[in-house]
């Protein structure tokens, strides 16, 4: 459904908004660890939330990323246009170029639900939604 890059995105954005509930600043060995992520890969995928103004960050020996309270309004949608475009609204799920209404590939019909409650799922909820929802204590973030 998603990159690995996308993937490594949401789950950053959303461990930053945790810890960014205590106004703290948190480094990228702490979202690596906090997310079971490369460290590499996850300075790349926060530099460019960054740059897209999705997360705050601060250079320096206390700096970090965070976020504060119009971030956490953004949707699910606005990170993964940003990691991975627009695919997930045009791609067809066996990677063809040209799969659509008229030339559908074999799964077309039955994978068409399936992405519109997913386009849903990521439009109609926020970081601040998958905050509360791990505040909760019913979810988790990562495996122990």
């Amino acid at each position: 459904m998603f990159s690995k890059s996308c993937e490594y995105a949401i789950k950053a954005m959303i461990f930053v908004a945790q810890k960014s509930k205590d106004e703290l600043r948190v480094s990228i060995k702490e979202i690596a660890k906090g997310t079971d992520a490369p460290e590499h890969f996850i300075a790349k995928i926060m530099q460019d939330l960054s740059r897209r103004k999705l997360i705050h960050s601060v250079k320096g020996p206390n700096g970090g990323f965070y976020m504060d309270s119009h971030d956490l309004k953004k949707s699910i949608a606005d990170i993964v246009k940003a990691i991975d475009s627009e695919s997930i609204y045009t791609d067809c799920v066996m990677g063809l170029k040209a799969c659509s209404e008229k030339s559908p590939c074999p799964l077309h019909f039955e994978y068409k639900e399936i992405k519109i409650n997913l386009i849903k799922m990521i439009e109609n909820n926020t970081i601040s939604d998958f905050n509360d929802k791990l505040d909760s204590g019913k979810f988790v973030l990562k495996n122990k």
